[in-house]
């Protein structure tokens, strides 16, 4: 295995050799697994629901602030307030100085792109009270515009075997100031670990979900929401075996455009 696979330099978040999955921790997850998952795992996709996460990640950013990313973001956020206020909060809970990532979820349906909340959110940022500025987004179209143009220093967006289109709506706009990309619905929520109707072959474990996202050179970090210890050490033993091959790569796209339908 190369650890050029497990590891990224990813410059839009200030961090060098970034172990490249990151942890969702709202799927179950116990304290002792989160415990666990931030022994390897550094960017953290966080809210303040997130109980059984937060002691965990309290005490691993008291510990080591600089090597952990922290993402989140107020649930509905269509007012400028309504941002400060989020990023203080979260400051206060979590311990620390700074937030690495303020996010805007789903951006068009549970967000606004407004020039006040652009505003606000580049205030921030030059606060020091954000490090970096992302949103999640559905809309692949919308995305790659504001890839191409925007202050946004991150995308998180759907990408998996089922659901590529980010290669062509997303990916060539990139280049031009290289946001972080972070992928999440690895395993379309479920629907790539079982057997489409018709499909006699091998079918998709999660880590070859993650291993397909993180295939792609566009793709920074890969979301992973492990319902317990034994799915997350699955999930990190899986990227031990490197990118796909071309073979891995033909099935699984096969495997995803069944699944898609």
């Amino acid at each position: 295995m190369s650890g050029d696979f497990t590891r990224r330099d990813v410059p839009a978040l200030g961090q060098r050799a970034m172990f490249r999955l990151g942890l969702a921790g709202s799927y179950g997850l116990d304290e002792a697994g989160v415990e666990e998952a931030l022994e390897r795992i550094q960017y953290v996709f966080w809210n303040v629901r997130a109980t059984r996460m937060t002691g965990s990640l309290r005490r691993a950013l008291q510990r080591d602030r600089a090597r952990y990313v922290v993402a989140g973001g107020p649930t509905l956020a269509v007012f400028p307030w309504q941002l400060s206020k989020y990023v203080d909060r979260a400051r206060l809970v979590l311990g620390t100085d700074y937030l690495d990532v303020l996010q805007l979820y789903w951006l068009g349906k549970m967000s606004r792109w407004s020039e006040g909340m652009i505003e606000e959110l580049v205030r921030l940022r030059e606060s020091g009270k954000v490090r970096a500025l992302a949103v999640s987004i559905h809309d692949r179209p919308r995305a790659g515009r504001l890839a191409a143009d925007s202050p946004l220093d991150a995308l998180m967006i759907r990408y998996n075997a089922a659901h590529p289109g980010a290669e062509l709506d997303i990916f060539p706009h990139l280049e031009r100031r290289h946001p972080a990309v972070v992928a999440y619905t690895a395993t379309s929520w479920g629907k790539l670990l079982a057997a489409p109707r018709g499909w006699t072959g091998p079918v998709m474990t999660a880590g070859d979900c993650y291993r397909f996202c993180l295939s792609s050179p566009h793709v920074d970090l890969a979301l992973t929401g492990p319902r317990d210890v034994k799915e997350l050490r699955e999930n990190l033993a899986a990227l031990e075996k490197g990118a796909l091959s071309a073979d891995e790569e033909r099935w699984m796209r096969a495997f995803g455009g069944k699944v898609h339908g």
